[in-house]
């Protein structure tokens, strides 16, 4: 190999925006989810968030709909920051098999329908809307757009962007 020259086992199969920008929406968004899950199993955790009609916190995530088959949606945060920083990590961009990035598509999709359903639910049942599950929302909203950048981009494959 040339000196200079990148090694193929250590350069990211994908634009280096993405490298770096995707892990740290996941880390954001798994530290969101951590205060979320955190005040939903402990009462004594202020959400600092305002209580008006039309923003509550507090009802939102201790609403019925809060839990979905016994699991709080606050909790479901967690696996899917983690694996998509799992699937964001430096050695899942430098695997040569497009299976990762299918991977990140997929989750990331699963993610944004179930944002979509939640942001229904907070406007519509709950009538009310929670600013931290709005974070992870956005977080989630920006990382999809990430994925399908990176997944489109013309660099993927490449070592720059």
């Amino acid at each position: 190999m040339p000196a200079g020259e990148p090694d193929a086992d250590t350069t990211p199969a994908g634009p280096r925006w993405a490298c770096y920008l995707g892990p740290l929406i996941c880390v954001v968004g798994l530290g969101a989810s951590i205060y979320l899950t955190v005040a939903h199993y402990d009462e004594h955790v202020s959400l600092s968030c305002p209580a008006t009609a039309s923003i509550n916190c507090a009802k939102v995530t201790r609403s019925p709909q809060s839990v979905i088959a016994g699991v709080p949606v606050a909790v479901l945060g967690l696996p899917f920051f983690l694996g998509m920083l799992a699937l964001y990590s430096p050695w899942a961009w430098r695997l040569r098999s497009q299976l990762p990035g299918y991977l990140r598509l997929a989750g990331v999709s699963t993610g944004m329908v179930f944002v979509l359903y939640l942001v229904y639910v907070e406007l519509f049942k709950i009538n009310a809307i929670c600013l931290w599950c709005t974070s992870v929302h956005v977080l989630t909203f920006v990382l999809f757009v990430v994925t399908l950048l990176a997944q489109a981009s013309p660099a993927r494959g490449a070592t720059t962007g």
